[in-house]
């Protein structure tokens, strides 16, 4: 058990979770964030549908890993009687009505309503987006979803406030009798001052590690580093003006980091290219990817999320271009970085700076 320590100016205490108003405020947490939760393998997971009905009920959300694999989620708080046994018949009758479903039907059917109310063309389109990277093979997606929805090979995903024992133990005996990849997730809130803070954690029931079902169908597209000195190095062997106008870059997403506002991840694809991830601050997720052809792409689902401000103000600057799921930007000049710059202030809380007159 974790426990959170905070000196109140007098001694040191334990401080108690505060918890959630209700099932929807850590439903709403999941959807909104799903890297928060620690799941075995530690997957990049999208939220590819809500509320999504399958046979007779609805699971809470669905996710989709790169490898095409499918993750029914559901979201109990602890006081919740069905929080002890039947979560657990839940989650496995919707995953007994996935299995042998067609990509189509999923896609064309069951999650259309959802694709197209967050602006997504396809499963695909929403991949990408949760990707960024360039990393994302569309025909390695495919395959394994097929192959899973076909097989009924799901990761199953339990969110709780608090895990009974009871369901402990019953998710542990069934990874070890059933050959089934189940995560229990536990996310306690504390609030220290004004700030709230989130421990969310894996209960690992004892038992033996399940073997990953799905392995990728083609050879890794390329390496992920932490920082930009892997980017760098791509930068500075390109000619010039290209290497000039990349540098004027790299040094506008480094000033974002040395302020706190930014985590520089980079990506090395096998062909030679690279992109570099500015994640907004809290997160695994970017409001632009940079490339270094001097280009950028912009992720609205982000920027909705979390700059919503200077989303209005990038398309007032970028107009009549609209700015979607991975829109490119290919004249990046001062105008566009200070209006990224705000954006990347407004993600972190900060107040943004005055609009570009």
């Amino acid at each position: 058990m974790t426990a959170i320590w905070h000196n109140d100016g007098a001694s040191w205490r334990i401080l108690n979770p505060k918890g959630f108003p209700d099932e929807a405020a850590l439903h709403k947490l999941v959807e909104e964030a799903p890297q928060l939760l620690p799941l075995s393998g530690t997957p990049k997971l999208a939220i590819i549908g809500r509320e999504v009905h399958l046979g007779s009920g609805y699971a809470d959300l669905l996710g989709a890993e790169p490898s095409g694999r499918l993750a029914i989620i559901e979201v109990k708080l602890s006081t919740n009687a069905e929080a002890r046994r039947a979560v657990v018949a839940q989650v496995l009758t919707y995953a007994a009505y996935l299995r042998g479903m067609a990509r189509e039907t999923l896609e064309q059917g069951v999650l259309a309503a959802y694709l197209k109310s967050h602006d997504h063309e396809s499963l695909d389109h929403l991949l990408i987006a949760a990707v960024q990277d360039g990393s994302f093979d569309a025909s390695a997606f495919d395959a394994g979803l097929r192959e899973n929805l076909a097989s009924g090979h799901f990761r199953l995903v339990l969110v709780l406030d608090e895990a009974p024992t009871e369901l402990i133990r019953l998710v542990g005996y069934l990874e070890q009798t059933a050959d089934l990849v189940i995560d229990l997730i536990t996310v306690s809130s504390y609030a220290v001052g004004e700030q709230r803070i989130l421990v969310p954690q894996r209960v690992d029931p004892e038992r033996q590690e399940p073997v990953a079902i799905t392995k990728p169908s083609t050879p890794a597209q390329g390496t992920t580093y932490e920082g930009s000195a892997e980017y760098e190095k791509v930068v500075s062997s390109l000619p010039e003006p290209e290497r000039a106008k990349n540098t004027e870059l790299l040094n506008w997403a480094r000033a974002l980091e040395a302020r706190g506002l930014a985590r520089l991840i980079t990506y090395r694809a096998l062909a030679g290219t690279a992109s570099l991830l500015p994640f907004a601050k809290g997160e695994d997720a970017g409001l632009i990817t940079m490339w270094t052809r001097g280009q950028m792409q912009a992720w609205r689902s982000v920027f909705e999320r979390r700059a919503p401000k200077a989303l209005s103000r990038l398309e007032a600057l970028l107009a009549p271009a609209p700015i979607g799921q991975g829109t490119g930007i290919k004249n990046v000049n001062e105008d566009v970085l200070k209006v990224l710059t705000a954006a990347y202030e407004e993600a972190a809380g900060l107040d943004p700076a005055p609009p570009i007159m």
